[in-house]
């Protein structure tokens, strides 16, 4: 709103210099940038980002089978963890687990699981790929369309943070350029300054 505005007041003002309407077109441009290609980036970023990553959830979803397992034992004895793996193990404990393969046949390996306290016996749930191998569990639908989400606000972010800094930058060259013509027309009428109509 201030750059018609500024539009408007430099229009038909005797004092208005070509830098002045430049930069009030300037400002324009950069407002109405601001509410077209700012959402529409985001927009486009985000609808791409969210068609990609649901069709990576429909593949995972097609490539992954679910199945149940069962604890064997832990994966590590107590004394043999060091700190940083024991951190690790206290949010997801590594377990030696069996589990049936899509194909029928069971399988045994070291997996984690979300269980706080894993027993032997326990049992848990696991995805495995077509060939009964461990995976992770395929993502949500809800946390690609999260992921699209802010995928599609960074765009915007920074969409609008070239134009704000394509703006600045114009300025201030406009600025630089009003200095130097001043500093033209100082040195032309700076030694005269004080001495009109003396005949000097």
């Amino acid at each position: 709103m201030r750059a018609v505005a500024g539009l408007w007041r430099w229009r038909h003002n005797p004092l208005r210099r070509t830098t002045d309407l430049v930069e009030a077109w300037v400002a324009l441009t950069a407002a109405v940038l601001l509410c077209l290609a700012v959402p529409l980036a985001g927009w486009a970023a985000g609808a791409s980002a969210n068609a990609s990553l649901q069709q990576s959830v429909r593949a995972q979803q097609r490539e992954r089978v679910p199945t149940v397992a069962r604890v064997v034992r832990s994966a590590d004895p107590a004394g043999e963890r060091s700190a940083e793996l024991a951190g690790e193990q206290r949010l997801r404990p590594a377990v030696v687990a069996d589990w049936t393969a899509p194909d029928g046949s069971r399988r045994t390996g070291t997996v984690t699981t979300s269980r706080e306290h894993a027993r032997p016996g326990d049992m848990f749930p696991l995805y495995t790929d077509r060939t009964g191998r461990a995976v992770t569990p395929p993502m949500a639908a809800g946390t690609a369309r999260a992921h699209a989400l802010i995928a599609g606000l960074t765009v915007a972010l920074l969409v609008a943070l070239l134009i704000e800094t394509a703006r600045r930058t114009v300025v201030h060259r406009l600025v630089q350029r009003r200095y130097a013509r001043l500093d033209r027309a100082w040195a032309q009428v700076g030694p005269d300054w004080g001495r009109t109509g003396t005949g000097s």
